[in-house]
């Protein structure tokens, strides 16, 4: 715990001198030049207070309410507008300053005079929230990776070390502001409403995501050092481990190999690697295909051979494992086999249970499946991919593992050799298991179309609220265009009359979709003309697909690996989230 004490407040520190300052530094600069000596430790106390809390408490707050994802950068701009417009207007300005002072008096708190610090105080804890997206997504996951994961001191110890860190250093930039703006001072009033103005120009540059566009093109110029220079230290092994106990790890976990340097099965058992005793199914939530849907253990399958198996219903390469899995499940549940499907969801609705259970019946799935909404077991097994597979032996020690698809005669061979050395008899026929396998030569890689993680758009810097993007140039190979309008949010897009153009090299073409409230219908293109049947995916139907349930869509199913232009043009209200080709 000491060692993530110490990595919050040096990340803290690092955070404050990267391009995310950028939204902070302007007013934390000019709420400091003005108001009492003691202002800027005002302002770097309640920075650091208000920074706590809102990683902490109000995203647990959040995520059980269900409320936005970015609520708390509206709330944040909305403080600060509110605290610019006082600042402006002095008789307010002086009222509030006196408010605080007599607050202050009657708690009996040393320092509540004219001396800034409780006005300070509040501007940091505006300057907190506002600060609280900055943090880097290593710790920004350890804070908020499970809002149904109790309360700890060790969670609130390093969101405090990481905003003293941050608070530390913008307090020297401020008393350097200070000696600065000293001569102003015999102007003090002109400059707190200058000061006033700054903050709610900031505010309503941030209210038209102006900053994160801002951010994004310095970001795309600069060394990625400079960018996020706590990177180095949270890619460090020590820092790795603390941070995979706190985020729910059971501090079981194993350094698992790839696929490709994974020992092969030779025949005999015995040569199979013993890579460490396998974690737990931890902090889950609803089990499936269960005996009263009570939860398993792996103690309790203690002298089974256990294929854990790591997925999401909308990964269509974890769909195109599941005839395999579907078929050893079949053929060695008898001999000594069980499969747990761990589902660990890549978007918010494939949290919902109901969801996960629909997915099950679709495809057949007869084997356990628990739900993993909080990523805790895929921690403890330092999972990174979908689909991940962890064969575990009957003594529950894990034996062989394969990261994504493909190698099926080899993972059968692991299961046969693991169950004959637990002593169970093997039929000697294998399953007939058969699947769709990925295309070669596929060139176009996995798109997100939220701003997370959107990439290789022709359009300006993707940033999230509602945008009419016009009409741009036609993208090139492996890129994409958004035309007319769209709702662009963390992890999805929304339409509102836009469309879209992507072109692809692959043979088959698959798109997360969405329709919340109602079935909404979306056009299919190629090449500028309606898809034809022949070359139309599944759910394409004369021309279009009907989007109801959130799910994975197949668009298009060519005869082979080509280089198309496909146009996509959804009814206002069709959510698309990423696509993936095959």
């Amino acid at each position: 715990m000491a060692l993530l004490i110490l990595f919050g407040f040096v990340a803290g520190a690092g955070t404050a001198l990267s391009p995310c300052v950028l939204p902070v530094l302007p007013i934390a600069l000019s709420a400091g030049a003005t108001g009492g000596r003691r202002r800027p430790l005002g302002i770097v106390v309640g920075l650091a207070l208000s920074f706590t809390f809102a990683t902490v408490a109000l995203v647990y707050v959040i995520s059980a309410l269900g409320l936005p994802d970015d609520l708390l950068r509206k709330l944040a701009i909305a403080v600060l507008l509110a605290f610019g417009i006082t600042l402006m207007v002095p008789p307010l300005a002086a009222r509030v300053e006196a408010t605080m002072s007599r607050f202050a008096g009657r708690a009996g708190i040393a320092g509540g005079g004219g001396d800034g610090f409780w006005s300070g105080t509040a501007v940091g804890a505006s300057l907190g929230l506002v600060y609280a997206p900055c943090a880097g997504p290593i710790l920004a996951g350890v804070i908020t990776v499970s809002a149904s994961q109790p309360f700890t001191a060790g969670r609130f110890a390093v969101a405090l070390s990481y905003g003293i860190g941050s608070a530390v250093v913008l307090y020297f930039l401020m008393l350097g502001g200070r000696r600065i703006t000293a001569p102003l001072a015999r102007r003090g009033v002109g400059l707190q409403i200058a000061m006033g103005a700054v903050m709610v120009v900031v505010a309503l540059a941030m209210w038209r995501n102006y900053d994160i566009k801002f951010q994004s093109r310095i970001a795309s110029s600069l060394p990625s050092i400079l960018v996020n220079p706590t990177e180095s230290i949270e890619d460090t092994a020590s820092a790795k481990s603390a941070l995979d106990g706190i985020r729910g790890g059971s501090g079981q976990g194993f350094e698992a190999t790839s696929a490709s340097t994974s020992q092969k099965p030779s025949g005999r058992a015995s040569d199979l690697p013993d890579l460490g005793e396998a974690p737990e199914f931890v902090d889950t939530q609803r089990w499936f295909n269960t005996p009263g849907g009570k939860p398993l253990s792996l103690r309790s399958l203690r002298g089974r051979v256990v294929l854990v198996d790591f997925w999401t219903y909308s990964c269509i390469n974890c769909l195109r494992t599941l005839p395999y899995l579907r078929a050893w499940d079949s053929s060695y549940r008898k001999d000594g086999l069980t499969i747990v499907g761990v589902h660990s969801p890549e978007f918010s609705f494939e949290k919902d249970a109901g969801n996960v259970e629909e997915a099950i019946e679709t495809n057949g799935i007869e084997y356990p499946v628990v739900q993993d909404n909080d990523a805790a077991t895929w921690f403890a097994y330092r999972n990174q991919y979908w689909p991940a597979e962890y064969f575990v032996d009957a003594r529950g020690h894990v034996r062989y593992t394969h990261f994504g698809e493909g190698e099926y005669e080899e993972k059968e061979q692991v299961i046969r050799e693991l169950l004959a050395e637990a002593g169970d008899s093997v039929k000697k026929r294998r399953s007939k298991a058969r699947g769709v396998s990925a295309s070669a030569g596929v060139t176009t890689p996995e798109t997100y179309l939220g701003v997370d993680r959107a990439e290789r758009f022709v359009n300006p810097a993707i940033s999230p609220g509602t945008h009419d993007f016009g009409d741009p140039a036609t993208p090139p190979l492996n890129e994409f265009a958004y035309r007319g309008r769209w709702k662009i949010a963390h992890e999805s897009a929304t339409s509102e009359g836009g469309s879209l153009e992507l072109g692809f090299g692959a043979r088959r073409v698959y798109l997360v979709l969405g329709s919340p409230g109602q079935a909404r219908k979306m056009r299919v293109l190629i090449d500028g003309k309606p898809i034809p049947p022949g070359l139309a995916g599944s759910d394409v139907h004369e021309g279009f697909v009907e989007v109801t349930g959130q799910r994975l869509y197949s668009l298009v199913d060519l005869p082979r690996v080509g280089k198309h232009l496909l146009t996509l043009e959804p009814e206002a209200g069709v959510m698309g989230y990423a696509f993936t080709f095959g």
